[in-house]
């Protein structure tokens, strides 16, 4: 009897360990909280993946940015420090005349419309204002009359360069040029509108005319303007009416402010030296 005991228990040590195992669940791995796997942290992986992608590619793109003016490109005219204070530069039946006369002499015919605008701009004879951190454009003129002639773009880049390097502010241009049909339009609501036809036709038509905006500037910004188209209205440059319901400088810029010679460069350096020496 206890021979059968002994076997008896021998065989329960031996074959009840072997069930336990067969029946017993996998073993469980435990991981680190930080390495766990759930499907919310797989999620938050994927947008961390897909943002970092992103920002790559934006880091890789190019940005346009508008391009910072070049301050020792010209000399201010305009002497440092305290300066007599000019008179407003008044316009008159005369000078509007005197701009008409001119521009037909130079050949500029007023644009009559959109399709005569477009075709100008094809021929290059019109080009895009020259928009930078020193010149600005009032949103609400329309992009197809953001555009001039090549000399008053040249004139606009001097004055706003020159400006900038002075009083570190953007000036606006308000206007450029116009067409015949939009002048007609003009007219009927806006009593000071030169008419769009005649001997006293806006000047804006030919494309050599611009509005540079006085509001928002301090009275030191508009004597310095003052003092800047002084000399070059004296030398038959340029044609200044400093208006005050509207609110602007008024300026025609004439061919020989930038004579339109194939291959000669620009001599700014020289144009502004020119300035310095008329104004002392």
């Amino acid at each position: 009897m206890r021979r059968y005991l002994r076997y008896f228990a021998l065989m329960q040590a031996l074959l009840i360990p072997s069930a336990a195992r067969m029946f017993a669940a996998p073993p469980v791995e435990i991981r680190p909280f930080h390495l766990q796997r759930t499907p919310r942290s797989q999620e938050v992986a994927k947008l961390a993946r897909r943002r970092l992608t992103r920002l790559e590619a934006r880091r890789k793109s190019v940005r346009l940015n508008p391009t910072l003016p070049v301050t020792t490109a010209l000399i201010d005219p305009v002497p440092r420090g305290k300066f007599p204070f000019p008179p407003p530069l008044k316009g008159s039946r005369d000078s509007l005349l005197r701009q008409n006369v001119r521009s037909q002499k130079e050949g500029l015919e007023p644009v009559q419309d959109d399709a005569d605008l477009l075709a100008l701009r094809r021929d290059r004879q019109l080009v895009p204002i020259p928009v930078t951190a020193a010149l600005l454009v009032d949103g609400r003129l329309p992009v197809n009359r953001r555009y001039c002639r090549v000399w008053t773009a040249q004139f606009l880049a001097d004055l706003s360069r020159v400006h900038y390097g002075r009083f570190h502010r953007p000036i606006q241009l308000n206007s450029a040029v116009r067409t015949v049909e939009y002048q007609r339009h003009l007219e009927l609501i806006n009593a000071n509108a030169a008419p769009a036809e005649g001997e006293d036709a806006s000047p804006h038509l030919t494309g050599a005319t611009i509005d540079i905006a006085k509001r928002g500037l301090s009275m030191a910004e508009i004597g310095w303007i003052r003092a800047y188209l002084m000399p070059l209205q004296s030398a038959g440059k340029v044609d200044v009416e400093e208006e005050f319901y509207q609110s602007c400088f008024h300026i025609t810029v004439y061919r020989s402010y930038h004579p339109a010679t194939v291959g000669a460069p620009t001599n700014a350096h020289g144009k502004a030296s020119l300035l310095a020496a008329k104004m002392n």
